[in-house]
């Protein structure tokens, strides 16, 4: 029933959704096709992750469970997201407030906190005999991934410091904070979650092997996403590099060309020179 109740709130951000895109549609500024499936692919993991069987009794379906709800889901829901489409939110004060959470010093230090929290023994069991704390788990480990790929993809602008460069920095830093707490899980040598620990197999695996299987689930996902965001914004710099030394070629101001392709808007200045 929990995982059920988990499915409305799902279903009402998409039908915001969906009403916001049809309706900058209408207005003649439609959202690219792929954010809308990007946002789609979102509440899918997310629903999927909610129905998932034996995620209270195997730690690596748990694992599973949490990657894909506070990394996978969080990551498409950001790349779903636009200025225009957050507008009527952000027209909201306390909405408007909220935006400081995704500055990346904030944000940061706000998802390292959440995950050792959550993952510490009385936390993590209390989620798994308490389906309102279970909810708020996965809440927090969505919000916290949404503002953490927030500073990073940017849908709204942040701080003028905090470049492509500055976040290749930010990215190694999010998965060494993870690989931390996944090779604990690795190689601990004992069974941190007493809830695991039933004797003998259980479904096929003991409770150690459950626990390392865990780890490396969360080892290899985060590897994965790392390689990709790091890919990405490889190409990035480098196309940045090459339009802002065109920019500069064409004698524009240099604190001029800088703002302009830190904010995407480096196009629009060519010709103008």
């Amino acid at each position: 029933m929990t995982s059920l109740l988990q499915l409305f709130p799902i279903a009402v951000v998409a039908v915001m959704y969906w009403r916001r895109a049809r309706t900058l549609s209408s207005r003649g500024a439609p959202v690219e096709w792929w954010r809308q499936a990007s946002f789609g692919l979102s509440l899918v993991l997310l629903a999927g992750a909610a129905l998932m069987p034996l995620a209270d009794e195997l730690f690596w379906v748990h694992m599973t469970q949490h990657v894909i709800i506070g990394d996978l889901a969080a990551l498409a829901f950001v790349i779903g997201l636009t200025g225009p489409l957050l507008r009527p939110l952000l027209s909201i004060d306390l909405f408007s407030r909220l935006r400081v959470l995704a500055h990346p010093l904030v944000a940061l230090p706000l998802w390292a906190v959440n995950l050792y929290l959550w993952h510490l023994p009385l936390f993590y069991e209390g989620a798994l005999n308490h389906g309102a704390v279970h909810a708020l788990e996965h809440i927090c480990f969505f919000a916290a991934g949404v503002v953490m790929w927030a500073a990073v993809v940017e849908v709204l602008p942040g701080p003028e410091w905090f470049g492509t460069a500055a976040k290749f920095g930010y990215v190694v830093a999010v998965r060494l904070i993870a690989t931390v707490l996944g090779n604990v899980f690795i190689w601990s040598g004992t069974v941190i979650y007493g809830t695991y620990d039933v004797g003998g197999t259980h479904y096929g695996v003991t409770a150690p092997e459950d626990q390392g299987i865990a780890g490396t689930i969360m080892m290899v996902e985060g590897s994965l996403i790392t390689i990709g965001a790091l890919a990405w914004l490889f190409l990035k710099l480098a196309a940045e590099g090459e339009l802002r030394q065109r920019l500069l070629e064409e004698g524009l101001d240099p604190r001029t060309v800088r703002r302009a392709v830190r904010y995407g808007r480096g196009k629009e200045l060519e010709g103008t020179g």
